[in-house]
């Protein structure tokens, strides 16, 4: 059986929490690290809808992606959001370990699974924010040659689509082929600079602006918005993973009750 502690210290093995931006809040951040678990929900998002499955399916233990707190805090009460979610935790006796950035720069990661879901040959980080200590580099987004040759745009759209389980991907189409692709898994527009640096044809990320578009056609760079949850929930089955693998006799589910947050008409 493992405790809520030894579940932290092994998302710390696989994504080092040193790894996490500055304005970021990953951590263990609700519950008693001694606290036994039997049973883990892992999730992108501390929703409560996922917090009620969680309740529902006995879990002890939520892992999840984004942080459940963020900024600064000044009361838990019920008149809030995130105190609404926090009370619901409290009172169920659910522990929450959140792993949002490192887990972005890690190898092994949300970017590192969406490379190699999109076919990318031995991706490296896009912007490398230091190194391991095996001496690899770590730090966000990917950049890797698009496995099998070049690709039109249009068809590597359909294959994110579909590797992507998605409803459709917005698309700027500068007029080049596929070929040396960069991924952000989330909101990554900002790393366009570092994209055209890397000499990279094409862009996947999602969250983009009117402006992001214009700036990647004068660039001549195709760019890709496939969704902030499509291209980071990628990691939970990774997660799942990393759990069942360390801790026989785990039981762990990736959450039913979340998704994309927008539906398409």
């Amino acid at each position: 059986m493992a405790t809520v502690r030894e579940i932290y210290e092994l998302m710390d093995q696989k994504a080092p929490f040193r790894y996490q931006a500055g304005f970021d809040n990953a951590g263990f951040l609700v519950g008693r690290g001694d606290r036994a678990v039997t049973k883990v929900l892992v999730a992108l998002d501390i929703t409560p809808e996922v917090i009620g499955e969680a309740v529902e399916k006995d879990c002890q233990l939520i892992v999840a992606h984004h942080p459940v707190i963020w900024g600064q805090i000044g009361q838990v009460t019920d008149e809030t959001s995130t105190g609404r979610k926090l009370l619901a935790l409290i009172e169920n006796n659910i522990a929450a370990i959140c792993a949002h950035t490192n887990l972005d720069a890690a190898e092994g990661g949300v970017n590192s699974e969406l490379a190699r879901l999109v076919g990318l040959e031995d991706p490296v980080p896009l912007e490398v924010e230091g190194e391991d200590e095996t001496g690899r580099a770590y730090g966000i987004g990917r950049v890797g040659l698009l496995s099998g040759g070049s690709l039109s745009l249009g068809d590597f759209a359909r294959h994110v689509k579909n590797v992507l389980n998605l409803d459709g991907v917005r698309v700027m189409d500068a007029g080049v082929p596929v070929r040396k692709v960069a991924v952000g898994g989330g909101a990554c527009g900002s790393m366009l600079p570092l994209v055209k640096a890397q000499g990279c044809d094409t862009f996947l990320t999602s969250d983009l602006k009117h402006d992001l578009y214009l700036e990647a056609g004068n660039l001549g760079i195709n760019l890709l918005d496939a969704g902030h949850y499509s291209t980071e929930t990628v990691v939970c089955p990774v997660v799942k993973g990393w759990l069942e693998a360390a801790f026989p006799g785990l039981e762990v589910e990736i959450a039913a009750h979340q998704g994309e947050v927008f539906t398409y008409f």
